[in-house]
């Protein structure tokens, strides 16, 4: 049986070898949220990307996902997608209802794993949001190997 962890590394080296050299990273985003849903099924309720609004640039809008409506906007700070976007770090949270601020998008939504991504220059492009109808659906490890997607992502 393939661990979590080779799954992880084997859908990356997916990743990298549709996007290296792709330009757009809206195209990127897309490429990345449907291979993950593809691999995870539906442990994965929700998978896309907030991206850093060019003309807001203290707002995230809704990129490319897989899953159901997402929220348009949120503001950097607030909910689990603000707090990785103003802090630059990953956010996993086993309960999103305790989770001060929490924004529902989908009220089905109950345990959620949030990833920085970061461009070439080391600036804030977006997060990936993944949710999951499961409470504590996701651990270190997914943090890890979502990490290394997100560090591949927009750099190669």
């Amino acid at each position: 049986m393939t661990s979590k962890a080779e799954l992880y590394e084997d859908v990356r080296k997916q990743i990298v070898a549709v996007v290296t050299g792709e330009t757009s990273h809206t195209a990127r985003y897309a490429t990345a949220s449907c291979l993950l849903r593809e691999t995870f099924g539906d442990r994965y309720f929700w998978t896309g990307f907030y991206v850093v609004d060019p003309a807001k640039k203290t707002e995230l809008v809704v990129g490319p996902y897989q899953g159901t409506m997402g929220c348009l906007r949120i503001p950097f700070g607030k909910g689990v997608c603000g707090a990785a976007a103003a802090t630059g770090k990953t956010q996993l949270v086993e309960d999103v209802h305790a989770y001060p601020g929490h924004i529902a998008c989908d009220s089905r939504s109950n345990s959620e794993v949030v990833v920085p991504v970061f461009d070439s220059k080391g600036e804030l492009a977006a997060v990936l949001d993944v949710d999951s109808t499961e409470f504590g659906a996701f651990d270190t490890e997914d943090q890890a190997g979502l990490e290394a997607i997100c560090r591949d992502l927009l750099t190669v």
